[in-house]
């Protein structure tokens, strides 16, 4: 199986173009069948030099702090933003969307950056995909987003204390969590909470009850 060098030619052949549920002023290139792009076994993934696509779909977390955002946008009007574990870049296009200054989008996965300037492209804003490990730097940003991290023990392990780090020192950290196991829960306070639509190939339900929440300052 021949190894996927153009990421952007892979994903613009394997997605379509569609508003978000949540954020309907946004459009993503996404997987229009779920199981066809994310249900290839680990054998022809690897082959095709493709980590799992998180970038191809809108998750419950990231649609509800996009919404946030849209509707909140003074908290990131002519700021530095960093969205981390970007995947599509949904979230930090709604801030370039709610007029932050500059937006960095994050992500270890070279899919993902490819996906993140197609996405940022198709929407007319100004987002910069950063194909690099962030954590435990610190850039000055003024507001750091993230959302549906919170799955792993080892990375909500790895990622706690680097945004618990950002937040004291006077960044805005906001998380987008539809109720992932490992979200420190007596850390954070909610902010916001939405009903949002999602594909039931990859959850375990069509709405999922999805929250926005910021580490507690006491």
């Amino acid at each position: 199986m021949t190894r996927i060098v153009d990421h952007a030619a892979f994903i613009r052949a394997e997605t379509r173009l569609l508003p978000v549920p949540h954020a309907p002023e946004i459009s993503l290139h996404v997987a229009e069948e779920a199981t066809a792009l994310w249900q290839k076994t680990e054998d022809e993934l690897e082959q095709m030099g493709l980590p799992p696509p998180f970038w191809a779909f809108a998750w419950a977390g990231g649609q509800a702090l996009a919404r946030y955002i849209l509707d909140h946008s003074d908290l990131v009007r002519g700021r530095t933003v960093l969205d981390v574990a970007s995947g599509s870049g949904l979230v930090a296009i709604a801030a370039a969307m709610a007029g932050a200054a500059e937006v960095q989008a994050a992500d270890i996965d070279a899919f993902a950056a490819a996906a993140i300037a197609i996405n940022a492209e198709a929407n007319r804003v100004s987002v910069a995909p950063r194909l690099a490990d962030l954590v435990g730097t610190d850039e000055g940003w003024d507001v750091v987003l993230t959302g549906d991290i919170f799955y792993e023990r080892d990375i909500a392990a790895r990622m706690w204390p680097w945004l618990a780090a950002l937040e004291a020192r006077g960044a805005t950290v906001l998380i987008g969590d539809p109720g992932r196991s490992y979200l420190p829960k007596d850390k954070v306070e909610q902010i916001a909470q939405y009903r949002v639509q999602v594909t039931r190939e990859l959850e375990d339900a069509e709405i999922k009850l999805s929250r926005v929440w910021r580490i507690r300052r006491d």
